[in-house]
Parts: structure tokens; C-alpha cells; sequence
């Protein structure tokens, strides 16, 4: 008996300390919608939520404290029949930087093309070796991004397993008719994050994310002045990529993350490395140009 309640105990326990990946906020917005059928809208964010933070994404282990945090807005801006739906989804995520209680914001994207399927109470269960319905796709694909890009800032590469996962998922939508999958629909979708996150071409930004991250932010404490230029060596080698791929859509998606942080990080550094910086950023991110006037001007 005593044996039996200590297996129990120790069950109850590692139910405790074991978790899933991610700590996920889900928000469904209908601001264009008059209906007055808006429960179907509470429960379909019920049922995502529940969906991605209780699926098992990886085969590691994470203590609840780990869980990365991240968010998900939908924005549905048309109901087209009773089970079909078009609007956005906003992605959200972010990680701990080591010693401190600041969270550095990982991932910052808006997806316009997110047309789906959903029939209130319908189970969302992803099968990685099949097409499923367009809405548990998208999920996944986005469950997935946020992992390898959690994993690439602490580890040199740690993200490729679960990149390549999300490009299987665009592999089984490419006959799917839903928009977002397809290489010539658009440059700056889903089928390019994930071609571009596994192409060499652009190595230099999943460099920069272990270098700016675990040698960068995570050592600041430490050492501030030896981090800020580990920071800024990181960011020096985007340029080779902006000057073969102008307007990269990857790069895009990293300064949506990354701007406002770059500003604060430098903000205090030395007269010539605010220059370098401000010089660089100008030219790999004009359309942020205006915050980068701000490094060491004081404002």
C-alpha cells in the first residue's frame, strides 16, 4: 500500500515539474463581425489555446519555468459562411535574458494570410505526416518557429529539427489550396520563413541570434562592454546578407523583434560604436532608420 501511494505521490510530482513547451496567450479578436453568434469565437480561442500549450512539440523535457513564452492574436475580419473564416494572426514570443527579470522579445510577426476552416467543438489535433485543416497548420508551422528560434539563441544551430519540421508542414499544404504556403504567391509567407531559416544565404542571422542572445545579452551582467561588442560583431555580419538579398524578408522579421532593443542596447556605448551602429543599421534596415537616429542622441 505504502509503495502504492509513493508512485502515486511520485506521479502527481513529475506531473508537477514536467511540462509542455510553450506558455501560450491566445486573444480572437471580431472587431468587423456583427453577429450574435460570438460564443463560437470564445471557444474556438478556448480550443487554440488548449491546443498549443497541451501538444507535446518536441521530445525534450521542460520544467514549467522554462515554457516559452509567447502569444497569438487573431484578428477575424470576415465570416465568409458559417464554418469558414478570413482575417490575421499576430505572433508574439520572447525568452528570459540570464540574471536579470528583463524578457527579450524573440519573434514579432504579422500574418496576413490566414483564411480557415473551423466548426465549433471540432477537435484541433496536428498529424506532422499529413496536410490537416488549414488552421491547425498554421499553428503548428508557428509553434514550431517559435521553438527553433528559442533554440537558436542558446544554442549554435538549435533550432534547424524544428525549422525542418515547419517546412514539412509547408511541403504537406503545397497542394492544399490555402494561401500563405506557396513559394510564388509572395516573397515575405510562410513557405519563404521557412526556406530562408534552413538556407545557407542566411546563416549570419541564425548566428546572430546564438551570438546576440547566450554571448551578447545573457553576459551583460557580467561584462557590458565586451557583450555589447559581441552584439554588435553579430550585427556587423548581417550586412553581407542585406547586400545579396536586399529587402530580405528574414531580416525583415528579425528587426521587427529586434529594433527597439538594438536602440537601448547601444544607447550607451562609446561615440564611435554608436556611429558604426547607427551607420550600419541605416543601411540593413531603412525602414527603421528614424529609431536609429535616436543612438546617442540622448532622446
Amino acid at each position: 500500500m505504502k509503495k502504492i501511494l509513493l508512485f502515486l505521490i511520485l506521479g502527481l510530482f513529475a506531473q508537477d515539474v514536467f511540462s509542455q513547451e510553450l506558455r501560450c496567450r491566445v486573444t480572437v479578436l471580431t472587431p468587423q463581425i456583427q453577429s450574435s453568434d460570438k460564443q463560437i469565437y470564445q471557444t474556438l480561442q478556448t480550443q487554440i489555446t488548449e491546443f498549443m500549450n497541451n501538444t507535446k512539440w518536441t521530445d525534450d523535457k521542460f520544467l514549467n519555468q522554462e515554457r516559452i513564452e509567447c502569444s497569438i492574436q487573431i484578428t477575424i475580419e470576415e465570416r465568409t459562411s458559417s464554418d469558414r473564416f478570413r482575417g490575421k494572426i499576430q505572433l508574439q514570443s520572447s525568452r528570459p535574458v540570464f540574471g536579470t527579470n528583463y524578457n527579450t522579445t524573440m519573434l514579432n510577426h504579422l500574418d496576413n494570410s490566414f483564411n480557415f476552416r473551423y466548426l465549433e467543438f471540432q477537435p484541433l489535433e496536428f498529424n506532422e505526416t499529413t496536410a490537416n485543416e488549414n488552421l491547425i497548420d498554421v499553428l503548428a508551422f508557428y509553434a514550431y518557429m517559435i521553438i527553433g528560434i528559442d533554440y537558436d539563441s542558446y544554442s549554435s544551430f538549435g533550432g534547424t529539427e524544428y525549422f525542418s519540421k515547419a517546412q514539412t508542414i509547408v511541403s504537406n499544404q503545397s497542394s492544399s489550396g490555402n494561401s500563405g504556403w506557396k513559394a510564388f504567391e509572395t516573397n515575405k509567407n510562410r513557405y519563404w520563413l521557412a526556406e530562408d531559416m534552413l538556407s545557407p544565404i542566411y546563416k549570419p542571422i541564425r548566428n546572430l541570434m546564438y551570438s546576440y542572445h547566450r554571448q551578447g545579452l545573457d553576459t551583460m551582467r557580467e561584462d557590458r562592454e565586451s557583450s555589447r561588442s559581441n552584439i554588435f560583431k553579430s550585427i556587423e555580419g548581417l550586412q553581407r546578407v542585406h547586400r545579396d538579398r536586399p529587402g530580405s524578408f528574414l531580416l525583415e522579421v528579425l528587426f521587427d523583434a529586434k529594433s527597439d532593443e538594438i536602440v537601448n542596447v547601444f544607447s550607451q556605448s562609446n561615440p564611435s560604436e554608436q556611429a558604426r551602429v547607427k551607420a550600419i543599421m541605416s543601411e540593413i534596415d531603412p525602414s527603421n532608420i528614424s529609431k536609429y537616429d535616436k543612438i546617442g542622441s540622448g532622446n
